[in-house]
């Protein structure tokens, strides 16, 4: 059967719009752009060559999707990351990530196995190496990106996917490493390795509850625990 003109095989040309959305929203990632700082449309247009416009649709669109938030008479500028922000995102991780792991435990290809298991080996390295140079972390932040993303785009469930992208999309993953010491970020790769382990012992199960310790771990960190007679974190 013939393929019809229309779905020809070239790639799709991007938009300057599309291009000045992903090199903004690259730069909230990498902390180029701080909570709060303004992303002003004359400075991105005169520095990437292109006219006001794409990078004035490019705004609109990081603000509908959350990256920034606009300000009356002021601009566009980044969106603070809250308390409330890391209790709620952890929530739903809790609910969602591990059911991913579960997911990808019973459908994961060798390749992508094999990719996790060198992520995993990098990372490890890195964090041995946190004490004596300190800016490894921001290494080893986007390797962990790396390695959550890839597992749970083996649980093949993409609207899985997407909701957990949509979730963890204002960069807490890529920028949470701070708050680690040595001993939590060995724990932190010790996590990732049994995860490994119960994949290839065949046991999604496992996996799903490590990957649940995994992420408390992580909220223990990065969330105070409510006050006493406060609001409580549902039970799960």
């Amino acid at each position: 059967m013939t393929r019809p003109a229309s779905a020809s095989l070239s790639p799709v040309p991007r938009t300057a719009t599309a291009e000045v959305h992903d090199v903004i929203k690259q730069r909230i990632l990498d902390g180029h752009y701080r909570a709060h700082e303004y992303v002003r449309e004359a400075s991105i247009a005169r520095e990437l060559a292109v006219s006001r416009t794409p990078v004035r649709e490019a705004l609109r669109e990081l603000v509908s999707e959350g990256w920034l938030e606009a300000i009356p008479h002021h601009g566009a500028r980044v969106v603070a990351w809250t308390e409330k922000d890391a209790r709620e995102v952890f929530e739903l991780r809790l609910v969602l990530e591990p059911m991913a792991v579960r997911l990808a435990g019973g459908r994961i290809d060798a390749e992508r196995l094999a990719r996790l298991e060198a992520l995993a080996g990098r990372m490890e390295a890195l964090v041995e190496r946190v004490e004596a140079d300190p800016a490894v972390r921001n290494e080893i932040a986007f390797l962990n990106h790396d390695f959550h993303r890839l597992l749970v785009e083996a649980s093949d469930n993409q609207r899985l996917a997407s909701v957990l992208e949509s979730v963890v999309r204002t960069s807490v993953i890529r920028r949470n490493f701070g708050n680690y010491d040595l001993d939590n970020l060995r724990r932190s790769m010790r996590h990732h390795r049994e995860i490994l382990e119960a994949i290839h012992a065949g046991c999604p199960e496992w996996a799903g509850h490590v990957m649940r310790a995994h992420l408390r771990a992580a909220q223990a960190l990065h969330v105070r625990p409510p006050e006493p007679g406060g609001d409580q974190a549902p039970n799960t």
